[in-house]
């Protein structure tokens, strides 16, 4: 980005900044004329029965005022006994940094700082168009755990926001990986943070062609290794959409999303408040100029750079194509994160906020059936955290980073746990199949087919 850029950017988020601290001011300093107001609220909130009341029906309560919403089953069992033992969602003082926007511009906004080392792969796609896996590769931290009981490092891969821009906190998360032993690697689309556009293609906000030639592209290097995905914020839509086409061939283990735009189209012709539209659309702009040339002959890029809004610059840069163009309708059918949702076959993982200023109130912008009626889709929504924010006072990092490894460990015991059990009544059937004529197995098959049932419980809940 050209330092203009940057410095108008800052301009901006600084703006908004002052604008939308201003009511909170004014709730503060109105708290103050109510003497144990705010120390009630926060009793409310540690124990899970805050203010949030209308959305709360059917979750199972969490420390810190978090609520789980999910399908009954065995996994989802094993997951809540996980989080509940979490320290990562212990209740803690209110702080200066609980602010919903507070929350997201430091996010956002604030120089990255030193970060990990990175080894950056160019990937060439097979319409001869370049994406660029980053390999988190150090600093190795000494201690360092091992993540997969057969010694292999499991694999992460990371998913930015649909922007590109590599925020602080998909930074904080691969270094806390890394150092819980796994082999983070950020997958950057084209044209995103460096990567050249050699063809006038960019990646459509749900097209996850190109995420599909990037995970097999990881497969071939470690095919031994579990794979687990992350997506932050608008990157979520790329994660769903290709775990819905691949379904149960996705090689993905799992996979959770922060603060994830579910309600895309929705999302984009709502609009987002003013400080955020322009934040996003100026971020865009400037990323897009340098390519300017290269994409006149298949953009109008005079009224792309002219843009007044994201749904104006989406629709511009996808719909009105000169080459081929359609319809707003036709491209969100293509786009749509969730048209394949029944398809995927690995387990999920939301964390969202109630005070997210960018996808805005849960009850409008998150499907509650999904997670209700999809034993794969597992809502972890809190009462404070901002749009992908969940900070905490440093140098801790952000709490849905711990949620997230824990819960990617809580997955794994789960499955070993499967997979013994599994091979436990295999070798009680070939034991008994020894010994037993096939017609005398077949009058007796009723009393251990209750305990396979117990055993299988998990299975069977997934089966629709």
């Amino acid at each position: 980005m050209p330092p203009w850029g940057a410095a108008l950017a800052l301009l901006l988020a600084a703006l908004a900044l002052l604008g939308l601290l201003a009511p909170r001011l004014r709730r503060a300093v109105g708290a103050r004329t109510l003497p144990g107001a705010r120390g009630q609220d926060h009793e409310k909130e540690a124990d899970g029965r805050g203010a949030a009341a209308p959305f709360s029906d059917g979750r199972e309560p969490l420390p810190g005022g978090c609520r789980l919403l999910c399908k009954p089953s065995a996994l989802a069992q094993c997951l809540l006994s996980a989080l509940r033992r979490s320290t990562a969602l212990e209740p803690r003082p209110r702080s200066w940094l609980s602010g919903p926007h507070l929350q997201t511009l430091c996010h956002f906004v604030l120089p990255v700082g030193p970060g990990p080392e990175l080894a950056r792969e160019y990937l060439q796609l097979a319409d001869d168009g370049l994406v660029a896996l980053d390999w988190v590769v150090g600093p190795c931290p000494r201690g360092r755990r091992v993540t997969n009981a057969g010694g292999l490092p499991a694999v992460l891969l990371v998913i930015p926001n649909a922007w590109g821009r590599l925020t602080r906190n998909v930074l904080g998360l691969c270094l806390l990986a890394l150092e819980r032993g796994y082999y983070p690697v950020i997958f950057h689309r084209r044209g995103h943070h460096g990567c050249p556009l050699v063809s006038p293609r960019l990646q459509p906000f749900g097209d996850p062609s190109d995420l599909k030639e990037a995970v097999t592209y990881i497969r071939f290097r470690h095919p031994a290794a579990p794979l687990f995905a992350v997506s932050e914020g608008s990157g979520s839509a790329l994660l769903l959409s290709y775990l819905g086409e691949c379904g149960s061939s996705s090689y993905v283990t799992g996979a959770a999303c922060i603060s994830p735009v579910l309600r895309c189209r929705e999302w984009f012709e709502a609009g987002l408040p003013w400080p955020y539209e322009r934040g996003f659309l100026l971020h865009q702009k400037v990323a897009l100029s340098r390519y300017a040339s290269a994409l006149q002959d298949t953009v109008d890029t005079h009224r792309l750079f002219r843009s007044r809004s994201l749904r104006e610059f989406e629709e511009t840069l996808f719909c009105h194509t000169k080459s081929f163009p359609i319809s707003w309708d036709t491209y969100w059918d293509h786009n749509d994160p969730l048209r394949d949702v029944d398809e995927a076959a690995v387990p999920v993982l939301c964390i969202s906020s109630a005070d997210d200023p960018v996808c805005g109130p849960p009850d409008h912008f998150l499907p509650t059936e999904l997670f209700h009626n999809n034993p794969y889709f597992f809502l972890l929504l809190s009462h404070h955290g901002g749009h992908c924010g969940f900070l905490r006072q440093e140098p801790l990092p952000a709490w849905s980073h711990e949620v997230i490894l824990e819960y990617f460990r809580a997955l794994t015991e789960f499955f070993r746990t499967e997979e013994r059990m599994k091979g436990l009544s295999r070798h009680r059937a070939s034991f008994l199949g020894g010994r037993r004529r096939w017609g005398t197995l077949q009058k007796r098959e009723a009393s251990p087919s209750s305990n396979l049932d117990e055993i299988f419980s998990w299975k069977r809940s997934y089966t629709r």
